[in-house]
């Protein structure tokens, strides 16, 4: 199928900010990961604006983004740091037919940390809740997580959170891998009417993540982080056919490249009709988004 002919336009539900303000907070150890492991061009490595980022989402096929204020690791360690919730409202503010916003939660926070991710939907318009397991070496089942379930249930929202393998981000402070999807399991079963989303497919553990899925009808998988090049056979099934309602679209933007996923995507032969709920649908039903 030609990316022409795709039955809909896209939305990215995992998109991290890459201006110069927002990269400002980032540890200066990231080099090595983004551009020499992951292959992230410098350019972009350095920092776009957001015109830039529309233009490519654009060029891409891609309508509209969930930006992540993401919470990475427990300030004050190192590698670490917190984007402000303020960057993200702020982007949304000004693309609000474009972009939308996600809470990152740091689990140490605590009760001010509830508080705040409820500030940031009530007051801040984000719409949902976003998690780095990894950065906390704790699984998404340990207790810390929970006071966040329960606000994330009380507010109507879903969570993201990275599952399976976790890489070396910051040499400095490497992180073990806690995100086996099998942990999802328990919290889907403490929290029925939680809105889990495991993000980055679960790989090594994806048919583990699948089967997450398939049995827990609030659990669901998100694409993002890996080229769908290279998507394993198991999971391009899963989407094709009794998983089409479960998977959400996602990047991981600037992990991987808008126009490369979207390329790779319609070299999957991938039906019109779950194609149709990958890169819209399902994530516009989840979220509760207009459309």
């Amino acid at each position: 199928m030609s990316r022409a002919d795709f039955p809909v336009k896209a939305i990215d539900a995992v998109v991290n900010i890459q201006t110069e303000e927002t990269l400002s907070y980032r540890p200066a150890d990231r080099k090595e990961f983004y551009v020499d492991k992951i292959g992230v061009d410098e350019g972009t490595f350095s920092g776009i604006s957001h015109a830039e980022m529309l233009r490519r989402m654009d060029e891409a096929g891609i309508e509209k983004a969930f930006l992540i204020a993401a919470k990475i690791g427990r300030e004050g360690l190192p590698g670490t740091y917190h984007l402000p919730y303020k960057l993200v409202a702020d982007a949304v503010a000004a693309h609000p037919d474009r972009f939308f916003g996600l809470a990152g939660i740091d689990p140490f926070e605590g009760m001010k940390g509830v508080r705040a991710l409820e500030h940031a939907v009530k007051e801040l318009g984000f719409i949902g809740a976003h998690l780095y397991p990894h950065w906390f070496e704790l699984a998404p089942d340990h207790a810390k997580y929970y006071p966040f379930y329960a606000k994330c249930v009380e507010l109507d929202i879903p969570i993201q959170m990275q599952v399976g393998q976790s890489l070396v981000y910051s040499p400095e402070n490497p992180k073990r891998s806690v995100g086996q999807p099998i942990t999802l399991d328990a919290v889907a079963c403490d929290f029925p009417e939680l809105k889990l989303i495991g993000i980055h497919i679960g790989i090594p553990w994806h048919d583990e993540m699948i089967a997450m899925a398939w049995k827990h009808k609030n659990v669901y998988i998100g694409c993002d982080a890996h080229a769908p090049k290279y998507w394993p056979d198991s999971f391009i099934k899963y989407i094709n056919t009794y998983g089409q309602d479960k998977v959400i679209f996602g990047t991981d933007f600037p992990v991987i490249d808008f126009k490369r996923a979207m390329d790779d995507i319609a070299d999957l032969e991938i039906r019109p009709e779950p194609l149709a709920k990958l890169l819209r649908h399902n994530v516009v039903k989840l979220y509760g988004l207009k459309d």
